[in-house]
């Protein structure tokens, strides 16, 4: 786990050890600051001093602390371009693997999850590597070198040490240990947080459509309570170290002054002031360093969570890979499906598609039917690999679709799907998703074929038109339309239509059918659709119901022999002559 995350340091390997360098060198400034300054005290009151002496004791701590405050900027500015770094590595690997992930492997963590991982814990695991390279070391080496001055310097003074840091140590993990439990749940439920906020988002027209904002607010703020109770409770525990902590100092700055006092009293030469002095500016270096100590065990448990849950999407596979020496040509848009069966996980008991033996010449205009959870959406998304088959073979382009390279085949297939996409951007830049290199002529071309060109046209700025975040400025059939020339710019071999002409009226939908027909009659188009209408004129019609191919025809041959497709098409009908 550690090994894959310390991949991520890559450039800044220099900043991580140039803060090592500098905190340990204002660690050995820190500590024998406190014995040059018992050794001043010491002088002064045996006022034995003169001037020469005291400038030259004096200007070594004033160098000495000024050496030591650069060695701490230092290492602060480079700690922060270390960690930060490491964070934007670690925040890059996650994005670019996620990438590659099937939609198996979405399906698994969820994109609410995903995205609380590239946040809170990848913020997280930057704060963890910040203390690592900077609190983590000058803490114990303060508190050993603390330690050694103290004993070498403090004689009988450090015995106090003996009885006090046992109890500071026990005290402070046993304190972390009860606040862990809670601060692991609460990482837990920033995912249930982030889907709350993620779904409210989403569905704000629908949550304001049935008035249901005040149960949103009630859910979120359920969310968030349980993380506000979780994190409370942490926090009161770990509240505990200050007061642990200040009688641990005070009972040895008790000690210390009462022991010292009477040394000095009783007239031990060994000690003086500058002793007491020092043995005081030690004591209050160990206990602040194990206090330090027990913060970076508390915040790296807490990591501990966010570690494991960014080094989960960065090892997962994706279950569709490349193979070796990979065709990177499809032949035609021919698809063919061998005795295929799928189910979405080994777990299910159901399969998804069952049975499906079908063979689409290329250039062929299929057209699919069926009701809700028939399999229509699953059916296609096999074409380009979005799932292997669990059973069976699927051939395009008269080879497996096991022996394409990934991006060859999904460039080739291309899918307008039921929930259209438009990213932040001008309208030129969402329609250059399907070519980038598309010329300004292309893209006029795909958009009259979409039946788009009009409407773009009516923006004052065209196609430079500012689309906000996710489309909420064209209505649901220009959303479709521009979804559709995009994926014509891709001059793909198959086009896959996933119930992508609904939002449109009847008329539109027709003109778009007969430009496929007249203007890319070699590309394979794959239409699904809930109208007859749209797909009464395809070559080959496909009836689906609970995940089978039930039957397939031209229209009038499913007037015939499909039940199905029949009551559709008299439903329909019927429907709009009464509308009439």
């Amino acid at each position: 786990m550690f090994k894959r995350l310390s991949q991520c340091v890559r450039e800044y390997k220099k900043p991580t050890f140039l803060t090592l360098f500098f905190i340990v060198l204002e660690v050995v400034l820190e500590v024998f600051i406190p014995s040059i300054t018992a050794d001043l005290i010491n002088t002064l009151q045996q006022g034995s001093a003169d001037m020469p002496t005291l400038l030259q004791k004096g200007g070594l701590l004033v160098l000495m602390a000024l050496a030591s405050l650069a060695c701490g900027g230092i290492a602060g500015y480079t700690s922060a371009k270390a960690s930060a770094g490491f964070a934007k590595n670690v925040r890059h690997d996650v994005f670019e693997k996620v990438q590659t992930y099937s939609f198996e492997s979405i399906d698994k963590f969820s994109s609410s999850s995903l995205v609380t991982r590239m946040t809170t814990d990848i913020t997280n695991l930057q704060m963890s590597y910040m203390m690592l390279i900077r609190v983590a070391v000058r803490a114990p080496l303060m508190f050993v070198f603390a330690i050694i001055m103290a004993f070498v310097k403090g004689g009988f003074l450090a015995m106090a040490f003996v009885v006090v840091i046992p109890i500071l140590v026990f005290g402070l993990f046993t304190i972390s240990r009860f606040a862990m439990p809670a601060f692991r749940r609460v990482f837990r439920k920033y995912d249930r947080l982030n889907e709350s906020i993620e779904e409210n988002v989403r569905g704000m027209r629908v949550v304001k459509g049935f008035s249901r904002e005040e149960y949103e607010k009630e859910k979120f703020a359920d969310a968030s309570d349980n993380i506000r109770r979780d994190f409370t409770y942490a926090e009161r525990i770990v509240a505990l170290n200050n007061p642990l902590m200040n009688i641990c100092l005070y009972a040895n700055m008790v000690f210390v002054l009462y022991i010292g006092s009477k040394l000095i009293v009783t007239g031990d030469a060994a000690f003086g002031v500058g002793q007491i002095q020092m043995m005081l500016t030690y004591g209050m270096q160990i206990l602040m360093s194990l206090m330090m100590i027990s913060m970076i065990y508390v915040m790296f448990t807490m990591s501990a969570e966010s570690i494991k849950r960014i080094y989960e999407v960065l090892t997962e596979e994706s279950t569709l890979t490349s193979p070796e020496n990979a065709r990177t040509a499809l032949d035609d848009g021919s698809i063919e499906f061998k005795n295929v069966n799928f189910k979405y996980s080994a777990a299910a008991e159901k399969h998804a598609l069952s049975d499906v033996n079908l063979r689409i010449e290329s250039g062929m205009t299929v057209g699919v039917l069926g009701g809700t959870g028939s399999g229509k959406t699953t059916f296609v998304q096999l074409i380009p690999r979005l799932y292997d088959v669990t059973e069976g073979e699927l051939l395009v382009g008269g080879h497996n679709v096991r022996e394409y390279d990934l991006d060859t085949l999904r460039s080739s297939v291309a899918m307008v799907l039921q929930k259209n996409l438009l990213f932040s951007g001008t309208i030129r830049e969402n329609l250059k998703w399907g070519n980038e290199n598309a010329t300004d002529e292309e893209i006029v071309e795909a958009c009259r074929l979409a039946q788009a060109h009009d409407f773009v046209m009516s923006f004052p700025d065209g196609y430079d038109t500012y689309i906000e975040q996710g489309g909420t400025n064209v209505s649901g059939g220009q959303k479709q339309r521009l979804c559709i020339a995009r994926a014509l710019l891709a001059k793909p071999k198959i086009l896959v239509l996933d119930d992508s002409t609904s939002a449109v009226d009847t008329k539109t939908d027709m003109l778009i059918r007969r430009g496929f027909k007249a203007f890319i009659p070699e590309t394979t188009k794959i239409i699904i659709a809930q109208r007859v209408a749209s797909i009464e004129d395809a070559d080959l019609i496909l009836v689906m119901d609970n995940g089978k191919i039930v039957a397939s025809g031209k229209h009038n041959d499913l007037l015939d022999s499909c039940d199905i497709y029949r009551e559709v098409y008299t439903q329909q009908v019927r429907g709009g002559e009464e509308n009439e």
